[in-house]
């Protein structure tokens, strides 16, 4: 709440920053231009607000509900009567507040409500929507992409999450049973097993909050893993890794292959408890592949 209270306020700064600048650059421009730069002020002081309303109007209201819909015959319609009447209040604002000779210097076609005129007002109303509509455009632009990586981010955290829980929960129960199965016989593979885990811990709580790791060290996660399985099964379990090609360079997501692996020991043991299992990393014109290869129970044993 405080965060958008902030955001508010900012905004509200920098369309103040912008208004500001834009009405300095009009009293100099015009003050210039007659070479009375008390009548410039006092002239773009009366018609700032009209200004503002029009550019207003045609950000908020027009450009998102004509624009974007792709009514551009009816924005288009809008504009030109919006133009029209701002021109009419404009001038009449400007004959009955400041001075009753709009541009005092000239005559003809250049004097109030004369074509130059008109098209000298219109052109420059044109220049501040379209300049403010191209900044609604470029600051939708970096919301939209911000937004974008926002949701990236947060799809990426999502599926980071759902590798997290793949490790499943009852492999570190039945390898702290394990753990404490030999601490009581005092078997010297304790301290072993206790480092393997250590490694499986550290690299879950450290290092797969990283977007990307190098392939080595999931490989090395993955090897932690088999060596702890493979105390629980004993010397049921045989299984290689193979890697083609130079790795040294490759990232990947963590976690991404675990879930294979886990999938091997749960379906591959066969009914004399014994296992095969083989792991090949290739790396081929930039694409990697990867391939488990595991003994399997028979299939009649799920039926």
């Amino acid at each position: 709440m405080q965060r958008n209270g902030i955001k508010r306020t900012i905004k509200r700064r920098y369309h103040f920053y912008f208004w500001v600048i834009y009405f300095v650059f009009n009293v100099m421009r015009w003050g210039s231009y007659f070479g009375d730069f008390m009548y410039s002020f006092k002239s773009n002081l009366v018609e700032f607000p009209l200004h503002i309303i029009l550019v207003y109007i045609n950000v908020y209201y027009l450009v998102p509900r004509l624009i974007l819909k792709k009514k551009y015959t009816l924005y288009f319609l809008w504009i030109f009567l919006s133009l029209a009447l701002h021109y009419i209040i404009r001038s009449g604002l400007n004959l009955w507040l400041v001075t009753e000779d709009i541009w005092p210097e000239v005559e003809g076609r250049l004097a109030p409500f004369g074509l130059n005129h008109i098209l000298a007002v219109t052109i420059g109303e044109l220049y501040v929507l379209g300049l403010t509509t191209a900044i609604k455009f470029t600051v939708d632009f970096i919301k939209e992409r911000d937004a974008n990586t926002d949701l990236r981010e947060l799809q990426f955290q999502t599926e980071l999450n759902f590798l997290r829980a793949q490790i499943q929960p009852h492999f570190f129960f039945n390898t702290l049973n394990n753990l404490y199965a030999l601490t009581l016989k005092k078997s010297e593979k304790a301290p072993y097993v206790v480092l393997k885990l250590s490694d499986i811990m550290k690299y879950v709580l450290y290092e797969t909050s990283k977007k990307r790791i190098p392939l080595l060290k999931e490989i090395d996660h993955i090897d932690n893993y088999i060596e702890l399985e493979k105390v629980r099964f004993g010397n049921y379990v045989t299984s290689k890794v193979e890697i083609n090609g130079n790795i040294d360079e490759v990232a990947v997501v963590p976690l991404l292959f675990l879930p294979f692996v886990e999938n091997a020991f749960k379906h591959g043991p066969s009914k004399t408890g014994k296992m095969k299992m083989s792991l090949n990393f290739t790396i081929t014109q930039e694409v990697l592949h990867f391939e488990v290869i595991n003994t399997c129970a028979p299939c009649d044993s799920f039926f």
